[in-house]
């Protein structure tokens, strides 16, 4: 016997084998329709006895293994069912023949056959025949079950004769000696008379009733028959024969003890009287009574339903330790001889099975280690892989998930082997796939992301290169995308650079011919691969909403209510949604958008690859509002630290917008990043709201803008700094231009002005304007454009003037102005009373918002020749002193925070008040200019 079967179990040795074939051509579909429906009749309850008789199904079997019958009963073909077209009675004739050349495969063993004829009707279909069945065609053939029955009692009438002949003692005859195929050209020319060989006929022969026994449904004999094979067979050292009765012995209690099975097939077998009928518990064979047979064990209906009590009572039964102990008795014996493999493998395969049962796995493996190194042989490819995948199924069931795995994928690298003309690439990828969970592998990504790895790298990383390498073979590029992008995903952090580098290479050229896509795969056998979203390329630590620029930025007008009412809800706490508000709070920006500008998303992204990473398409993915995302593309440094990264993207509508994630495009891949997949990152929230669109408006104005960079004097304010430079009493004109630059009309302006001062006497009325024809032309609509004018006028009361030089005594430089404030806001600042330790600190504008006058103090370029010449300077300055307050009085000219600038000094430097003063009565007593600067702010 060459071909193992693998799919043996202990309880198929009480099984009748009946083969069924197809004659001539026969559909497939055909074929397996009647096949399925014979094979439903697996069971049958034999009438007028307790006994019931079961059936086991192949359509294929090979004849060499027939030969084995004697050595095992359940090896033997007994049964023959044949399925055969024929529509024409001219062809029955032929068709009959290839019945009885098919019977006569099997012809040495069979005790009965049928022939199930589809398509002929007429004389030759009414006549009657014991062994062949008529039908019209394949859906008017209500009767196969019961045809099939019926052939099963004729089965059941030949085995019992068959076995009441066997076990009856023929004292006068001499008993056969039962071999197997390769013991025959042994026994030549033995003594036949001698005690060893009369020994070694009659424990074989005890063997074999045993088997007998145990298919008619009569366990209890068949226990005791095995009990006397082994004792006869073990006193003539036969050990093959001997490994056989123990076999037989283990089977019949493993039926005993599991009425279940232990195939773990659906619809398991479950015994309707599986012992001796009444009048065969007092009907023993000579030489029973060797054996220790409990009569309690025995009822008048067999043997106890009550199993578990009964278990302890049959002393012929094997205890559940006994039946493994007993299996490595027997597969020590067919060890010894080499042509005896595969029913030493066959053996093994079936008590790993029951050892699965009794969740004993660590021995149930020592079993198949051994099933692993009996050498059969020289298999076949097919044989192989059937060999790898039934060693792996037999792990996977005693739970040795690595080791099954292990098998499959041997398994499937031998359905790819260079001796086969026509690889197997689809069977291949099947069986690698189904490898997946014994490496602790999962296609989909996000069991990746649920804490530590699992499983080991290397070997993962190697099973999914030969996923790719299948894939590809199978002329399936988008599969070999998803698996390459799903290995660069996930096992980055065990890639080297160079692997990086060549899985990237590798996956660039498979994106050329097909993009990698975010739509799930369906596989031909159901399976769904989902996709793999590049979420490590690059890394996001960190997502930020943006609030708009100060210019674009919405502020809500104040209440018409007043600021003192409250707007709080005037429910009270409730504890139900209290934990969603908090959560709400935690995802909620506190600013707003605005429906058509462009609005910002800041990502802190961090490139983990050994090269330049080019990220491409890159854009924001929302949910909630219509929202336009702007793809950006970006290249990210070597290994660099985290990178700023801003998104932008136009919201087209109002309402709550939330920030899902980001789409990418890396390597061809286009990959959808939803930030409640990324690990690590860091957000300070995800929703803001949209509001709908407002007017934007642009000012310009005649005026130059000013050097200084001016600051309004809240931040959310908007200045445009122009200057200005007037002498006291000049007037002139500013033109401001309004222009609509949104899409949005403009309804409303309001121009105010305010005079903040902290000294009575100081005033001015610098600015005034007229807005009858400005509003005329409002609501100013997008695109269109208005103006107004301001009339600046410099006027300044020095009543106050012993004050100021008072002032200027104390301060050395006065910080004291006239700040404007938004919009168009008129303001005097206090001045500091501190003196500013640093000269430079104090002629600092210090709030940019304002209009600054300041004094600057003036150096004298001429040097001193000699000491004389100062004293003399001295005392032209003390009396310039008087002079130049009466001068300022009568002239109207302002001393007070103004840009001085001596026309004849070209350098200054730090002077006390008095020598300012000698300075500027010398000005004026030459004739020289003196200018006032002014410095304005404008706010929008």
């Amino acid at each position: 016997m060459s071909v193992p079967d693998y799919m043996q179990c202990a309880e198929d040795h009480q099984t009748l084998l009946v083969v069924v074939q197809a004659v001539g051509i026969v559909s497939e579909e055909n074929f397996f329709r009647i096949y399925k429906r014979i094979c439903s009749v697996s069971q049958l309850s034999v009438r007028d006895t307790q006994r019931a008789l079961f059936i086991r199904y192949r359509h294929h079997y090979p004849p060499e293994n027939n030969e084995w019958g004697d050595f095992q009963t359940h090896r033997k073909v007994v049964g023959l069912i044949t399925i055969t077209d024929c529509f024409s009675p001219k062809d029955w004739p032929q068709t009959f023949e290839k019945f009885h050349v098919q019977k006569e495969i099997y012809g040495s063993t069979l005790y009965d056959s049928r022939l199930f004829v589809f398509g002929l009707q007429g004389d030759v279909a009414e006549q009657p025949r014991p062994d062949v069945a008529f039908y019209p065609n394949y859906d008017d053939c209500d009767s196969v079950e019961k045809r099939i029955e019926d052939f099963i009692e004729s089965l059941f009438i030949v085995l019992e004769s068959k076995r009441l002949d066997r076990a009856t003692d023929k004292s006068g005859d001499k008993i056969p000696l039962l071999c197997v195929p390769f013991e025959k050209k042994d026994f030549v020319g033995l003594d036949t008379d001698s005690r060893h060989y009369k020994k070694r006929c009659q424990g074989r022969m005890r063997k074999h009733v045993g088997d007998l026994c145990l298919q008619a449904g009569m366990l209890q004999d068949a226990l005791v028959h095995y009990h006397m094979s082994v004792e006869l067979l073990r006193s003539v050292n036969d050990f093959l024969w001997l490994g056989a009765a123990l076999e037989g012995l283990c089977s019949a209690s493993v039926i005993y003890h599991y009425p279940g099975g232990t195939g773990g097939k659906t619809g398991a077998r479950r015994l309707q009287g599986s012992s001796l009928p009444s009048e065969a518990a007092n009907r023993h064979r000579p030489g029973a009574q060797e054996v220790l047979i409990d009569p309690g064990a025995l009822t008048t209906n067999g043997i106890n339903p009550d199993t578990s009590t009964e278990i302890g009572r049959a002393k012929n039964c094997l205890s559940p330790e006994d039946i493994i102990d007993k299996y490595k008795e027997a597969i020590s014996y067919y060890s010894k001889y080499k042509n005896a493999g595969v029913i030493e493998l066959e053996a093994c395969v079936k008590a790993v099975r029951v050892l699965a049962i009794q969740k004993r796995g660590m021995e149930a493996s020592e079993f198949l280690q051994n099933a692993v190194y009996i050498n059969l042989r020289q298999l076949s490819e097919e044989e192989k892989i059937q060999r790898y995948s039934i060693l792996s199924e037999l792990y996977e069931l005693i739970g040795f998930h690595r080791k099954s795995a292990f098998f499959k994928r041997v398994a499937a690298m031998q359905c790819v082997a260079p001796s086969i003309a026509e690889p197997g690439w689809r069977a291949c990828y099947k069986l690698l796939l189904e490898t997946l969970p014994g490496y602790s592998l999962s296609l989909d990504p996000k069991d990746f992301s649920k804490g530590t790895h699992r499983g080991w790298a290397a070997v993962q990383m190697r099973l999914l290169h030969e996923l790719v390498y299948a894939s590809r073979r199978m002329g399936n590029p988008a599969l070999s995308v998803r698996h390459l992008s799903f290995l660069l995903q996930t096992m980055l952090d065990f890639l080297s650079d160079q692997e990086k580098k060549d899985v990237t290479q590798s996956l660039e050229n498979y994106t050329a011919k097909c993009p990698g896509t975010m739509e799930p795969i369906t596989l031909p056998d159901g399976l769904t691969l989902p996709p793999v979203p590049f979420t490590k390329l690059p890394i996001v630590r960190c997502v930020k909403l943006l609030s708009l620029p100060t210019s674009l930025r919405p502020h809500k007008v104040k209440s018409l209510l007043g600021q003192s009412m409250s707007t709080k809800s005037p429910f009270i706490y409730s504890p139900i949604i209290a934990h969603n508000r908090g959560e709400e709070r935690n995802k909620k920006i506190d600013f707003q958008w605005v429906q058509g500008d462009v609005c910002e998303v800041q990502l802190m992204v961090y490139n983990p690859m050994p090269f330049e990473l080019r990220v491409e398409n890159m854009g924001l993915l929302t949910s909630g509002v219509e929202f336009e995302s702007l793809p950006a593309a970006l290249s990210l440094p070597a290994e660099s630290g985290l990178y700023p990264v801003t998104l932008v993207g136009v919201p087209q509508t109002t309402g709550m917008i939330t920030v899902n994630g980001y789409h990418t495009t890396v390597f061809g891949v286009f990959s959808d990043c939803l930030l409640d997949n990324l690990p690590g990152l860091k957000t300070g929230g995800s929703t803001v709201e949209v509001i709908p669109a407002l007017p934007r408006l642009q000012i310009s104005t005649s005026l130059p803008r000013s050097a200084r960079s001016l600051q309004p004097s809240a931040g959310d304010e908007i200045a445009t700094n122009v200057s200005v430079q007037l002498y006291n009493g000049e007037t002139q004109q500013l033109a401001v231009t309004l222009e609509n630059i949104g899409l949005e009309p403009l309804e409303q302006l309001e121009v105010t002005s305010k005079l903040l001062t902290t000294k009575e006497k100081l005033y001015g009325d610098f600015l005034s304007w007229k807005l009858e024809e400005t509003l005329a032309q409002f609501p100013l609509q997008p695109g269109k454009v208005a103006t107004f004018t301001i009339n600046i006028k410099a006027k300044l009361d020095f009543s106050c003037q012993e004050n100021l030089l008072q002032d200027l005594s104390d301060d050395g430089i006065s910080v004291s102005g006239f700040p404007l404030s938004s919009p168009f806001r008129q303001v005097v600042r206090p001045r500091v009373e501190s003196r500013p330790t640093n000269p430079s600190e104090g002629s600092k504008t210090g709030d940019l918002g304002h209009v600054k006058w300041q004094l600057f103090n003036v150096r004298q370029e001429e040097e001193e020749e000699d000491k004389e010449e100062e004293e003399e300077e001295e005392a032209v300055a003390a009396a310039a002193a008087a002079a130049a307050a009466a001068a300022a009085a009568a002239a109207d000219c302002s001393l007070m925070q103004v840009y001085c600038q001596h026309r004849t000094h070209e350098e200054q430097s730090s002077c006390s008040s008095e020598q300012l003063l000698s300075l500027l009565l010398e000005g004026l007593l030459e004739g020289q200019c003196w200018q006032m600067y002014v410095m304005l702010c404008v706010f929008p």
